[in-house]
């Protein structure tokens, strides 16, 4: 249909001309069909910083989230030229149908829960710096070690009493031990992973207290603390929700909080999309966010996923969360 509606929509797409693009869609041109390379009028308007219709389209109904054949969204073009405007735009639209729909969120965890069984009742193996589940999805590896000690540094900088939901192959733990924290509380559901950790001595560690089970079976037996790490495998953005909403107890005033930022972690765009909706959702329980960009780029390569079915990183940087309570922050407003 180049020679149709749906091309002539591209092509005042891309060229920015909104009189053309709101008469065209007034006339019944699609605004989801893609030429030949499945760009569509979204994309097109997007990678060439035409933000007004930009905004025509998404109010005309053209998805946020539609990928062309290489995986790419309209956000994608407009954060890879740098056009701002169309970028917000974009963000703003993503964000609200998020909140509204999760439809990413879903889609991801519909192609998750196609898996054979749970991965708590799978078999793990460990080997070469790898953490495998039985289809040799990565749970954990080795190039991750950087980040763990950033974020272990993070969540110690107040010193104290540290919880980590996650054991893995214990990358942040040893992390954390080398802060030598106050107590060192570790919560990890996986029956092999535990004896693993019991079998490697970490609980004959006298800072040390192992929780076994899920987290949300051992809430009761947990107390509060001056930093909190989340990186559980095997649950959704819907569990990582359902744990903020145990912060307000859990993280001390001027605690500090982190997780594993691993949202989406295979598309840039829709990557900030669930940074800046988690910020939104822990600002509502008086937390601040700030992200700090870590280059990770040169720790992957080919060799790096040598035996591991999915790569479920697929970006060049890693945006590091650290979340602090506000409240003690205001209390010192209020005395003065």
């Amino acid at each position: 249909m180049e020679g149709g509606g749906a091309g002539e929509l591209q092509r005042a797409a891309a060229e920015g001309d909104l009189e053309r693009v709101r008469s065209l869609l007034d006339a019944g041109a699609d605004a989801c069909e893609g030429n030949h390379e499945g760009m569509t009028p979204l994309m097109l308007a997007a990678q060439n910083g035409h933000a007004e219709v930009v905004r025509a389209l998404l109010q005309a109904g053209a998805p946020w989230n539609a990928l062309n054949p290489l995986g790419q969204c309209a956000g994608d073009f407009a954060m890879d030229a740098g056009h701002q405007e169309a970028f917000d735009i974009l963000l703003d639209a993503g964000m609200q149908a998020e909140l509204i729909l999760g439809v990413v969120a879903r889609q991801e965890r519909k192609v998750e829960e196609g898996a054979e069984k749970p991965y708590l009742q799978q078999r793990v193996e460990y080997s070469e710096g790898k953490l495998l589940d039985e289809e040799n999805k990565g749970v954990m590896m080795a190039w991750e070690n950087p980040l763990m000690a950033a974020h272990a540094k993070a969540i110690c900088a107040n010193g104290g009493h540290v919880l980590n939901v996650g054991f893995g192959m214990g990358l942040v733990d040893t992390a954390i031990q080398s802060h030598n924290p106050a107590s060192h509380t570790i919560i990890e559901a996986h029956p092999e992973v535990y004896k693993r950790m019991m079998e490697t001595g970490w609980g004959e560690k006298p800072n040390v207290r192992i929780l076994f089970g899920r987290w949300q079976d051992v809430l009761l037996q947990l107390d509060s603390y001056d930093g909190i790490f989340f990186d559980t495998y095997g649950e959704f953005y819907d569990d990582l929700k359902e744990f903020h909403e145990h912060l307000p107890k859990l993280l001390k005033k001027g605690g500090i909080y982190s997780y594993f930022n691993g949202l989406c972690a295979t598309n840039a765009f829709f990557h900030v999309v669930y940074c800046q909706l988690v910020a939104l959702e822990l600002a509502r329980l008086g937390l601040t966010t700030q992200f700090i960009p870590l280059p990770v780029k040169d720790c992957l390569d080919e060799e790096t996923w040598r035996g591991v079915y999915h790569k479920y990183w697929q970006l060049d940087t890693y945006f590091l969360p650290v979340c602090q309570s506000e409240e003690e922050e205001n209390e010192e407003d209020q005395k003065q």
